[in-house]
């Protein structure tokens, strides 16, 4: 299946490396640049079949990334989108510096629910494995558990310091809340603080590897690694020149793969075998994407989505415009218009294909939110 690292900067460009691997050798190729904003890219999520990037310029843009095309803008938040996070392929969370916390319809693009999460701004929010159940922080001091099949809140907790991240693990038995330099680990069962990890600097990007191993990058150049069971750094590693902003890690068939993404604008992907988790990390592969980046994540391709299928998604006008005014360079593919008025039934009146080489036309002003 294919792989594709997604990365946001500060420069408002999106940028997409798709993984080549023969035997051991990795190699990360450019796939396409887009210029996704008009103010830096803070957050980027995926599913099997979008991505989608918030921004300071308060829009979330989506992309298909089976057909390699542009998808559409979501205009509902009034602040920098602060958050994204997808469930699986059925629905989007997205918070914001207006303090909502809206939940997002995948098939119809339609916003369900627009929840008044937190009296500040949201800062983070993490989705259940369950999809039963949200955690949100925000700048009001307090973590709030919502219950998503009513959209209500089930639970406040009161906060000494504004909380930045939060994070549920992957079996959804535990979380971990971030305050400045410090995470906290809680049991989903006592919903009580159960482990305290104190990082050198202040926590910039936190993964879970597994259920008990957690990745965790400050405002610096080492990724450490932590057992949650003993809160102890089993391995820390010079993952970059300048301070990292983001890691991302998944699982392979016999070793995990954390990725990180640094100010000083590489992209690195390292292999972590899980019986050698002390032992230092090898480098697979590098790529520089001369930006400052901001936020990561990767598209893993499914099977059976990438088959041609029919786009049977209808958009309201309310819930989703097309920014004409937005190029994508698509590297190494060429890519032919689809038909007019093939299954098309967003309100433009061709999806713009994402484009294989430079165009030289002038860019135009950027659509501005009504």
């Amino acid at each position: 299946y294919s792989m594709e690292v997604v990365a946001g900067s500060y420069e408002q460009i999106l940028f997409g490396y798709r993984f080549q691997r023969d035997s051991e050798k990795w190699m990360l190729s450019a796939d396409f640049t887009h210029h996704a904003h008009t103010a830096s890219v803070s957050a980027v999520a995926v599913s099997n079949r979008y991505v989608a990037t918030g921004s300071k310029d308060e829009t979330i843009q989506l992309y298909d990334m089976t057909k390699k095309i542009e998808h559409g803008a979501l205009l509902h938040h009034d602040g920098t989108i602060t958050c994204l996070e997808f469930h699986g392929n059925t629905h989007l969370l997205s918070g914001a510096e207006d303090g909502l916390i809206c939940v997002w319809n995948v098939k119809k693009w339609e916003c369900q629910k627009s929840i008044k999460a937190h009296k500040g701004q949201v800062t983070s929010l993490s989705v259940h494995p369950s999809g039963k159940l949200a955690l949100s922080v925000g700048t009001d001091k307090t973590l709030r558990t919502w219950n998503l099949i009513e959209g209500r809140s089930a639970f406040i907790k009161n906060l000494k310091e504004n909380a930045h991240i939060v994070r549920w693990s992957p079996s959804g038995q535990r979380y971990v809340v971030v305050v400045m330099n410090q995470l906290d680990i809680y049991s989903l069962e006592t919903a009580s603080v159960i482990g305290t990890i104190r990082h050198g600097k202040r926590i910039s990007s936190v993964q879970f590897i597994t259920d008990t191993l957690l990745a965790i990058a400050g405002d610096e150049e080492v990724v450490r690694l932590y057992d949650c069971e003993s809160q102890k750094c089993l391995n820390e590693f010079r993952a970059h020149e300048n301070r990292v902003k983001s890691i991302y890690t998944f699982g392979l068939e016999d070793f995990h793969v954390v990725i990180s993404a640094s100010n000083d604008g590489y992209i690195r992907v390292w292999r972590l075998d899980p019986d050698k988790v002390q032992e230092p990390l090898s480098l697979l592969c590098e790529v520089n994407t001369l930006a400052r980046l901001t936020c990561l994540s990767v598209w893993l391709a499914d099977p059976l989505e990438t088959k041609e299928k029919p786009d049977t998604s209808v958009a309201t006008e309310e819930s989703l415009t097309l920014a004409k005014s937005k190029k994508i360079h698509w590297h190494g593919t060429s890519t032919t218009e689809g038909r007019d008025g093939e299954s098309n039934q967003l309100p433009l009146k061709k999806k713009k294909k994402l484009q294989a080489t430079v165009g030289k036309k002038k860019k135009k002003n950027p659509q501005s939110k009504q």
